[in-house]
């Protein structure tokens, strides 16, 4: 087989830094990936919140090649139109005032954190400064994002990080507020968790945290990596909590596949940053811009975010069928095209099997939720699809599984 062959090759030339499924994807159309052995898979992964359109969408694929042929590449040393194109929409999406690219959501977090320290330095010389972050939540793997992510697993092997982080609980806002003191520079958290569970912030605890930044003068970073581009129902989701951040982070999705993201400032936030403060050799180049830049007036004119919404619904509505069916599944959380089902058994081995027995890809959040962060263009007969084939991977794998009262696994009598 052609795809033993390759993966065979890249277990000797990679890292092993991932453990990966025993396929490769060959190309992809619509919501439909397909190995090199010509097997279709219905991808409800979306390379973990990427692609938004699918592939191969109408008119995308052509835009980032007309881009190729003109310019590709030529530093932040000169302006390019693409650039200039993508910034005015990305801004005019999210009512923010500046923008920087980035090439990913962990760069686009590192420059926030950047944003909310010189915001205090320019206020208040020769403070040491805290961030506050959450616990069980994902900002990415360098050492500055990694700082703010509150996982010990992912943490231990690289100690020390940056210092002056303290942690506070998700949607308790009393931890907060228990933290907040004269040092505090900002407070970073996802507006829906998406690694630490599929968790969206209260409305309570995100407008109190919002009051508390404007208490203390500390800026409310929101990380919108994941739970942005219209994934929540909304073009990000903290529109639908009445608040706004001062800065944002926003990446994934933006780019369909094509590696951009940004973090974007408002106020006082936005005028923070001077020339030599932060760079980047290949953030916002002409092909990852004109690549964001197709994508914004995609979502405008194919009414993305409604079809979300009403897509969204759908999904919700199908998935509760589901966990009425299964005492395993013990709940059910998320908002719009980003949900999560919790089960009471490690949700790893349904994964595997939905991946290599029913052609379905679904990705964990965590040992024991299955996160569903598919293409925002999926039609209500995927959602039906992909309900068939979970369902028989669940059967296959936890036939008799039931939760007992303490949450752990049970076997019911057969």
């Amino acid at each position: 087989m052609k795809q033993q062959q390759i993966m065979e090759e890249a277990e000797q030339v990679l890292y092993k830094i991932y453990n990966r499924f025993p396929v490769v994807f060959d190309h992809g159309k619509g919501v439909t990936l397909t190995d090199v052995d010509g097997v279709d898979y219905l991808d409800f992964g979306a390379g973990i919140a990427v692609m938004a359109l699918g592939y191969d969408y109408p008119g995308f694929n052509d835009a980032v090649k007309a881009q190729v042929d003109k310019l590709y590449h030529i530093s932040n040393l000169f302006y390019s139109e693409p650039m200039a194109e993508a910034g005015r929409k990305l801004l005019a999406a999210s009512g923010m005032e500046k923008a920087f690219f980035t090439n990913s959501g962990t760069e686009a977090v590192e420059g926030a954190l950047k944003v909310a320290k010189r915001h205090a330095c320019n206020r208040h010389m020769g403070r040491d400064y805290e961030i506050i972050a959450m616990k069980h939540s994902f900002h990415g793997r360098s050492l500055g994002a990694l700082s703010v992510t509150g996982n010990d697993h992912y943490q231990e092997p690289f100690a020390p990080l940056v210092p002056g982080i303290r942690f506070a609980d998700f949607n308790d806002l009393d931890s907060v507020k228990a933290l907040m003191n004269e040092k505090t520079c900002a407070v970073i958290l996802e507006t829906i968790q998406g690694e630490g569970g599929i968790y969206p912030a209260t409305e309570d605890f995100l407008q109190g945290v919002r009051a508390l930044c404007d208490q203390y003068d500390a800026l409310l970073i929101l990380d919108e990596i994941q739970c942005g581009m219209g994934r929540s129902g909304s073009m990000f989701a903290w529109q639908q909590y009445g608040v706004k951040p001062d800065v944002m982070t926003v990446a994934k999705a933006l780019g369909n596949g094509v590696p951009v993201g940004a973090f974007l400032a408002s106020k006082a936030a936005a005028r923070a940053m001077q020339p030599g403060d932060h760079g980047t050799t290949y953030g916002g180049n002409p092909l990852v811009c004109a690549a964001a830049s197709k994508v914004l007036d995609i979502f405008e004119q194919d009414g993305i975010v409604d079809h979300v919404r009403q897509t969204g619904a759908y999904l919700w509505d199908r998935l509760e069928e589901l966990m009425a069916r299964h005492a395993c599944i013990v709940a059910h959380r998320g908002r719009g095209l980003i949900q999560g089902l919790e089960f009471s058994v490690p949700a790893g081995p349904i994964v595997e099997n939905a991946l290599v027995k029913q052609h379905l890809v679904l990705i964990s959040a965590g040992s024991h939720v299955i996160r569903f962060v598919p293409p925002l263009v999926i039609r209500k007969e995927d959602v039906d699809q992909m309900i068939i084939r979970l369902e028989q991977a669940v059967t296959e794998v936890y036939s008799g599984v039931s939760a007992s009262p303490s949450g752990s696994p049970s076997m019911e009598v057969q």
